[in-house]
Formats: structure tokens, C-alpha cells, sequence
């Protein structure tokens, strides 16, 4: 039996630890199923695990693209499954870990085919993006998407306007088309997802964040500063320090804004990963009982 074990959740967490811990006691690698920490430019503001953490055990998908390439679920899908079949030849256990759902989604369940937007379609959604903000592509996706607007990342434009795009040539619900039957898989797939008390989980948000600028987050804003319009840098932490940068925020409020807008990314992955009954939630402390659910399945 092959076996991919799904380690998901909230940001800050500790996912990060959880699956090293999992990988090393069954010597395996990861493969990271976080949509920003693919890219090689951004490794403050996302979390990224340390160089220790990163000699620990093997990663996948981390600093492996540059935030000036256009990466997305469907290219995920296709180099994760195809990483997954070389480790399967050799291993029986694999872990998937990260807190971008579609992500997940795509490796377990498949990436639904959605039609293409005309380009008419996509420079007016950028146009609007450009000129009122995000607000206007919410508010959009709010009519013309209201399931999707509960499941998505509501700070990341690319996505947003992904889905925009899919409505307005299509004048049917992003949603309509990721109800496609799930693909057949070539292995099991246990799925486990942390979570805690609301407080603590508030708690280690605002601790994160606070580590974050004092390992120099400021300073990583300023450098990637000048790409700020790159899809992949329209995400909780950067764009908060660019609007500092252009004075609509002081510092402070800047730190506030990203403290906020993480507590409200991690409520959204909540709602995303709840609606999936395969997962079994656990405490991040429960080590032991993730290991004998895995134990339990590989048994012969």
C-alpha cells in the first residue's frame, strides 16, 4: 500500500513541525502544499521553514520559483503526481503539508478543467483591479460567486479574478465547475488537520507576525517593493508593508493590518478544511495518536 498523508490547517498552527516530526519517523519526505512558499523571493513573510527544519528532512515545492513566473493549482497537480509516482517507487508513505486547501485539492482530488477567459475578459479584470483595488473584484465575486466567496482567499487577487474571469465568459459560478468527479489516485490518502483553542491559535498569529518583523520583514518588503504588482506578492504581510511603503498606513498599523488580515486567512482555511469530513482534527500537540491512524493503515 501507498500512502499520502495530508498534514493541513490553519497558518501559525505548526504544521511545519508536525510533518517533519511524521516524516522522520517514517523516513520520508514532504511535499509543501503552501501556494507562497513555492516562490524563492519570499521567505520572511511566508512562513518558509528554516534551513534547520529544511536539512531535516527532504522538501518539495519550496523556493523552486520565482514570483515573476505565473505558477498555479493546475501546474501543482501535475509535478506533485508525478513527484508522488518517483517517491511511491521507492517509499510507502509520503506526506502532503501545508494550509492552501486548493492546493490540497488538487493533488487529492484533481484540478477540475476550466474554460479559458478571452483577453478582453482578463485586461478588464486587471484594469479594475489596478484602478479600485481589490474591494471591487470582492464585491464582484460576492454577486456573481457567492459559494466561492465563502471558500477563497479574499486578499489574493489571482485568484479572485480567476474565478471573475470564468463568470463573466461563461455566465455560470466558478463554483459550477470544481464539482467535477474526484480522479482516481494510485494510493490511500489520510487526511489530518490541526487545530486549537481560537485564543491560542490568535495568539501564536500575533507571535508569528511579531517574529516576522524582527527577522527583517521590512526589509524583504522594501527589496521585492518593486515587483508589488506580480500575482505572487498580493498576499497577508506584503501588501499591508507596501501600502506603508506609500504612506497610507504608519508602521504600526501596517503590523496591526497584517496581524488582522491573518487571523481572517486562517478563519477562511478553517471554514475550507470543515467542509471536507475525511479529516481527522487533532490538537498540535497529538503526535503520537497521527502516527498510529498512519500505523493502523499500513498495517498488512
Amino acid at each position: 500500500m501507498k500512502l499520502l498523508v495530508v498534514i493541513a490547517g490553519p497558518t501559525a498552527i505548526g504544521k511545519t513541525a508536525f510533518a517533519i516530526a511524521i516524516a522522520r519517523h517514517f523516513n520520508t519526505a514532504i511535499l509543501s502544499a503552501d501556494s507562497r512558499q513555492i516562490f524563492k523571493e519570499t521567505n520572511i513573510g511566508t512562513a518558509k521553514p528554516s534551513l534547520q527544519q529544511l536539512n531535516e528532512v527532504t522538501h518539495y515545492f519550496i523556493n523552486n520559483r520565482s514570483i515573476n513566473e505565473a505558477y498555479n493549482a493546475g501546474k501543482y497537480e501535475t509535478e506533485a503526481t508525478r513527484l508522488l509516482a518517483e517517491l511511491f517507487a521507492e517509499k510507502n508513505i509520503a506526506i502532503l503539508c501545508g494550509g492552501s486547501g486548493l492546493y490540497i485539492d488538487a493533488v487529492c482530488k484533481g484540478f477540475d478543467e476550466v474554460p479559458n477567459a478571452d483577453d478582453a475578459t482578463r485586461k478588464y479584470l486587471t484594469e479594475l483591479f489596478t484602478t479600485e483595488g481589490i474591494a471591487a473584484l470582492q464585491r464582484m465575486l460576492k454577486e456573481k460567486d457567492p459559494e466561492y466567496f465563502q471558500q477563497v482567499d479574499l486578499n489574493n487577487p489571482q485568484r479572485i479574478m480567476r474565478a471573475l474571469e470564468v463568470c463573466l465568459t461563461t455566465q455560470k459560478t466558478y463554483s459550477s465547475f470544481r464539482k467535477a468527479t474526484v480522479k482516481a489516485r494510485s494510493f490511500e490518502i489520510l487526511k489530518i488537520a490541526l487545530n486549537t483553542d481560537r485564543a491560542i491559535l490568535y495568539e501564536r498569529i500575533n507571535t508569528r507576525v511579531d517574529a516576522m518583523m524582527n527577522n527583517g520583514l521590512l526589509k524583504e518588503a522594501e527589496t521585492l517593493y518593486p515587483f508589488r504588482k506580480n500575482n505572487a506578492l498580493q498576499t497577508v504581510g506584503y501588501e499591508e508593508l507596501f501600502q506603508h511603503f506609500e504612506a497610507k498606513h504608519t508602521l504600526a498599523e501596517a503590523v496591526s493590518l497584517i496581524k488582522q488580515n491573518t487571523r481572517h486567512y486562517a478563519k477562511r482555511q478553517l471554514t475550507w478544511f470543515n467542509k471536507d469530513k475525511n479529516y481527522h482534527w487533532l490538537q498540535p500537540h497529538e503526535l503520537q495518536t497521527a502516527i498510529a491512524l498512519i500505523e493502523k493503515i499500513l498495517q498488512p
